[in-house]
């Protein structure tokens, strides 16, 4: 009898060529990005939130190669400001980084990641020069330093890089949230901790739940 041997799916394959070119290692990749361990070494499929986490960790790959092959395998200068119309798109750095008229625990990232999706206007403020995307955010566990249907500035990182005592807003597997990130007593786990701590709770995620991350570099009320 034949043995039917399950390949090992087109995008592992992609996500494989792509560390390689870079000379990063699987466990390097599997360390940095918190993408499941192992899995590339799999003859099987991948999950929606292993892709999402390989894109968040690869930011320059083009997202059409990997799920077909064709094409670039890195997104070209063009592909990088497609989200800005040609009418809109900046001139110099004045003119600042591009604000999604969404919320960030509503569909941010999913505009964010759209490159079909245009930016609203730009939004330029001294001091704020790192700032990568605007968005809204809604609710009131961040008050008073950050306000109910503020505009929020943010700058993708990765989980290495957070600062504890530092606001983040995180997308984690069942939730999007802003909160100060603290160390948990256990090493697996983050505390969310927020500022209105009167009316709302400390919370703990797995670190392994986060997808993607920003460093919320500050926040402005909305003027416009």
């Amino acid at each position: 009898m034949q043995e039917n041997k399950q390949e090992k799916s087109l995008v592992k394959r992609n996500i494989s060529l792509y560390l390689s070119s870079k000379g990063i290692t699987p466990y390097e990749f599997y360390k940095e990005s918190g993408t499941t361990r192992g899995i590339l070494g799999q003859n099987n499929g991948i999950s929606e939130d292993n892709i999402s986490r390989f894109l968040a960790y690869a930011p320059d790959v083009n997202v059409g190669w990997l799920l077909t092959g064709e094409g670039n395998m890195l997104k070209s200068e063009s592909d990088t400001h497609e989200l800005v119309s040609s009418t809109e798109q900046p001139s110099s750095s004045n003119e600042g980084a591009p604000y999604y008229d969404v919320e960030f625990q509503g569909g941010f990232t999913d505009s964010f990641n759209d490159q079909t999706i245009y930016p609203d206007r730009h939004i330029y403020i001294p001091g704020f020069e790192r700032v990568q995307v605007w968005c809204n955010i809604s609710g009131h566990s961040m008050e008073p330093r950050i306000g109910h249907q503020d505009i929020i500035g943010l700058r993708q990182c990765l989980v290495q890089d957070i600062q504890f005592g530092k606001i983040y807003a995180v997308v984690l597997k069942t939730k999007r949230t802003v909160k100060i990130l603290r160390k948990s007593n256990n090493p697996q786990m983050l505390r969310y901790v927020p500022i209105n701590d009167k009316e709302f709770d400390e919370q703990e995620f797995p670190i392994t739940d986060i997808i993607n991350i920003f460093e919320v570099l500050g926040g402005v009320a909305k003027f416009f």
